[in-house]
């Protein structure tokens, strides 16, 4: 029996997140939205290894004629109260702590996120005999309470329940952060442009301003046979990857990440040693460019020209779009671009190719 399922994404990466639905054969996409990849799953199809999308929930309704006036609100809560326990969440409330819902919308609308959010979960609490907790107010929901998602685009609605949890990009082995750390499915993502999804690759990935080791970890994950090598000049970031790498490895384990202080600038690796670079160099914005990078990224793409073995790939996470004005480094070119939007800012995965002299 098919269950429709709802991948939640990036803006910018809906694209990449249908590819690795498809790759990984977790079901038929039938639907992109803002921000949602809508697709066709059986029970038990392994969602949770889904590593691009933000989350992932099962639709429990879908509803039409969601107008911007608040009518729209007794049509949601008459589908919420339609919505009966299939079995598949608790059968009673031993365990779990009440019900949350969130909600989003695109566009004006004559009611709130929280108008929605209290007429899907009153329903819902009493269909399910647990208490609805209200984010009205500043309230937060507790740990362990089970969690559902509305979503509203044009005047199509999708009510879903999350599979997991915990949303999927809270990554278990994030126990150690920085600031200005990346969003793993971001990585992730990353790290598929770079192709380290092909099969058995090898070869080293380089990150040399690695932060907490997000991209490199979710390297591991894609590329196991990988050598994986990450620098970053400061101390509490190396501290910090080397932490968080070790939540991903089995107990004993050598492992193989390579963590070490270095500047961006000046990296402590062998000319044509690194297959597949991937990269988040500091915006400015929680992390200042410091040391080498203090002044622009021209040391940065040097040392990546002289790191990468000829034809090896660069994937950047970049303020400024090289391919719109932004200047291509020399020695590159630019393969694909992707947009996407990240705390109010509009940065680009940017996949260049080192040339060959």
């Amino acid at each position: 029996m098919l269950t429709l399922a709802v991948a939640r994404a990036v803006r910018g990466t809906e694209p990449l997140v249908a590819a690795e639905i498809r790759r990984a054969r977790f079901g038929a996409v039938v639907g992109v939205r803002r921000r949602e990849v809508w697709f066709e799953t059986r029970p038990g199809a392994g969602l949770l290894g889904l590593r691009t999308a933000d989350d992932v929930l099962l639709a429990a309704a879908v509803v039409d004629g969601v107008g911007h006036g608040r009518s729209a609100l007794a049509r949601l809560a008459r589908a919420a109260r339609g919505i009966a326990p299939d079995g598949s969440g608790p059968s009673d409330s031993s365990g779990v702590s009440g019900m949350e819902v969130s909600a989003s919308f695109a566009g004006r609308r004559n009611y709130t996120r929280y108008d929605i959010e209290d007429a899907v979960g009153h329903e819902l609490a009493r269909s399910w005999r647990l208490r609805y907790h209200s984010r009205r107010g500043g309230g937060r929901p507790p740990s362990g309470a089970m969690a559902w998602r509305v979503t509203i685009e044009g005047d199509l609605a999708v009510i879903a329940r999350r599979t997991g949890d915990r949303p999927l990009h809270r990554r278990p082995y994030k126990t150690s952060s920085i600031p200005g750390t990346l969003h793993p499915p971001l990585a992730a993502a990353m790290a598929r442009l770079a192709g380290l999804d092909a099969a058995d690759f090898r070869g080293v990935v380089l990150d040399p301003c690695c932060g907490a080791g997000t991209t490199l970890i979710e390297a591991h994950v894609l590329a196991p046979h990988a050598g994986l090598a990450g620098f970053d000049r400061d101390p509490a970031a190396v501290a910090a990857a080397a932490a968080n790498a070790r939540a991903v490895l089995p107990a004993a384990a050598p492992g193989p990440f390579r963590w070490g202080l270095a500047d961006a600038g000046r990296l402590p690796v062998a000319d044509g040693s690194v297959r597949r670079v991937l990269v988040n160099p500091p915006w400015g914005r929680q992390v200042p460019p410091r040391g080498l990078l203090g002044h622009g990224l021209d040391p940065l793409w040097r040392e990546l020209r002289r790191v990468l073995e000829p034809g090896g790939l660069a994937v950047a996470l970049l303020h400024d779009d090289p391919g719109a004005g932004g200047g291509t480094p020399a020695g590159f070119g630019v393969e694909e671009a992707v947009q996407v939007s990240l705390s109010g800012l509009h940065p680009v995965i940017t996949v260049l190719r080192r040339r060959s002299r």
